[in-house]
């Protein structure tokens, strides 16, 4: 991957565009509030993990024409898009369900954490579109395609990195403070259902 093959012109809107997109509230950002409020930096930074290694691995099929494929099939992109929004669905119920339980250590691994960052994103088309809408508008013309393509990818990979970093710091400063477990239950119970609504809003987002 160059970054000559890009071009400051195209480099520089390109990562400010990123960072816009990943601000926005969405899946992993609740997701990563509700692991690291209630669990902690480690389990977030595991999150942050999975959840890039899922954007890597979807940016590297756009790159190939895979997530092309699936966003202009009506029938994969929905199957992908309610499997996406079933999962969320099935991780605020997670989320509510421990938050009823007592303030004991849950037994969870950072693999398991890892796991669940990883298929949030898997299960994610509107990352595909991303790769096939927003990316391929910074492509300079006349210039090696896969390359551009590659690089662009990991560019955004590496700043949603940063973002989703961040929100574990600032979440999990929360963990401390969560010191009884009727405070704890409440706020996962609250993250819980703040989940919940970010799988509805992402089904109506991702309707076509």
């Amino acid at each position: 991957m160059d970054l000559l093959s890009l071009g400051a012109a195209a480099l520089i809107p390109f990562t400010l565009t990123c960072f816009i997109i990943e601000l926005t509230p969405g899946p992993n950002m609740a997701y990563l509030a509700v692991v690291s409020a209630s669990e902690g930096r480690k389990p977030g930074m595991a999150t942050v993990a999975g959840i890039a290694l899922g954007l890597a691995i979807v940016g590297a099929a756009a790159s190939f024409g895979v997530a092309e494929f699936v966003a202009r099939s009506d029938a994969l992109y929905g199957v992908l898009r309610w499997a996406g929004v079933g999962f969320l669905l099935y991780l605020a119920y997670d989320a509510w369900r421990d938050g009823t339980a007592s303030a004991e250590p849950t037994g969870k691994t950072p693999a398991f954490y890892f796991r669940r960052g990883l298929f949030t994103n898997l299960l994610n088309p509107k990352a595909a579109l991303f790769f096939v809408t927003v990316l391929p508008s910074f492509i300079v013309p006349d210039r090696p395609l896969l390359a551009q393509n590659l690089t662009l990818s990991t560019i955004y990979v590496g700043v949603a990195t940063v973002v989703h970093m961040t929100i574990v710091l600032l979440a999990s400063t929360l963990e401390p403070v969560l010191n009884s477990p009727s405070r704890e239950r409440m706020v996962r119970r609250g993250l819980a259902l703040l989940l919940a609504a970010v799988a509805i809003w992402f089904a109506w987002t991702t309707r076509r």
